[in-house]
């Protein structure tokens, strides 16, 4: 009798330390399907197509086949929340950014009327990254054909930072189409060629491969800012930090330096004089943003990246150019001085705030 409840207490025994057992692995399992560890602290890995990264409106993907490769171009559609004004906006996101950055610009818009075109141009944000020869040309072409698809056929082009660059482009293959151009910070007020030695793809993948550390990551992303603000940096560099956690950041890196290769190859600062339209130029009074200046002699580093003295400098070679140069502001005004930079488009595109 004993021998029986004694082997009935081995085998509860035995049924809990199982059940303990179990819990665990659970436990752990839940912590790598959620991409978190016992330490909440640790970022997520985030896919090098922003999976799981949210999007202020719904994502929408447009096929598209480029050098014998099918891709996806992702792109938002946010139609006008205020009265419709029969008008329509494509906003064209800088290098380091994607369509999620321009949210408070998308409702500004919306809420006055427009309908808000926001693409993740190939090669960024929750688009295909392939591994092609990028060009302005090619980004443009694909954002014409995204117009043509949602029935568009002219639009207000507004670009940031190396979006400045590719807004050119496409104001000058497709000027019919261009009711007004903005340029908000625009990469490209000068040719990096004159001070930069020429890099080789291999050079510039390496670099951006190693570019993983955490710290200098959020110092990047907080140098763009005059006034840097965690809350406004944080939120940027979190994209980049959780991406170099993918395993498919290799491909997200090779793509980031063939986009340095076509700003650098593909100068667009000697075609200002050929824009027709209405063009307002908004720089930060306090923007040296400069890409590749890393490669150039100290001397000339140094000198590069002025934003308020390059943009006055380009603005006299519009036919129809406007300049605003926002105070105490680094290269994201849109983000560091809002209030400001959403008085000088609305004034410029002929509505309210």
């Amino acid at each position: 009798m004993k021998n029986g409840r004694s082997s009935v207490r081995s085998k509860q025994v035995a049924c809990r330390i199982g059940v303990a057992l179990l819990a665990i692995v659970l436990f752990q399992t839940a912590g790598f399907a959620t991409g978190q560890g016992t330490d909440s602290s640790e970022p997520r890995p985030l896919g090098i197509a922003l999976e799981e990264y949210p999007y202020p409106w719904p994502v929408h993907f447009l096929p598209l086949v480029i050098e014998g490769q099918e891709l996806r171009m992702a792109y938002m559609d946010v139609p006008p929340s205020g009265a419709p004004n029969g008008r329509a906006v494509v906003l064209m996101h800088g290098k380091n950014f994607g369509g999620y950055y321009w949210r408070d610009v998308a409702q500004t818009l919306s809420t006055a009327g427009f309908r808000v075109i926001v693409p993740d141009q190939i090669g960024w944000g929750k688009s295909t990254k392939p591994d092609i020869r990028y060009s302005f040309q090619l980004l443009a072409a694909n954002t014409a054909h995204l117009l043509d698809t949602l029935g568009i056929q002219n639009v207000v082009v507004i670009g940031h930072s190396t979006g400045g660059m590719l807004a050119v482009r496409f104001a000058l293959m497709y000027p019919d189409r261009v009711t007004q151009l903005v340029m908000e910070d625009p990469i490209g007020l000068e040719d990096y060629r004159v001070n930069v030695p020429p890099q080789t793809d291999e050079t510039l993948y390496r670099a951006e491969l190693a570019n993983t550390d955490a710290a200098k990551i959020r110092a990047f992303y907080a140098h763009y800012f005059a006034n840097p603000n965690p809350e406004l940096y944080e939120p940027l560099a979190d994209v980049q930090i959780r991406v170099t956690l993918s395993g498919e950041y290799p491909r997200w890196a090779k793509a980031s330096a063939l986009a340095y290769q076509m700003i650098y190859q593909q100068p667009v600062r000697y075609e200002y004089r050929l824009l027709q339209m209405p063009t307002l130029l908004i720089v930060g009074e306090k923007d040296r943003t400069a890409p590749l200046s890393g490669y150039a002699p100290a001397e000339a580093r140094a000198k590069m990246g002025n934003f308020a003295e390059m943009g006055r400098a380009a603005v006299k070679e519009m036919p129809h150019g406007t300049l605003v140069v926002v105070p105490d502001c680094g290269h994201i005004p849109h983000m560091e001085k809002p209030q400001e930079f959403r008085k000088a488009l609305m004034e410029f595109l002929g509505g309210r705030e």
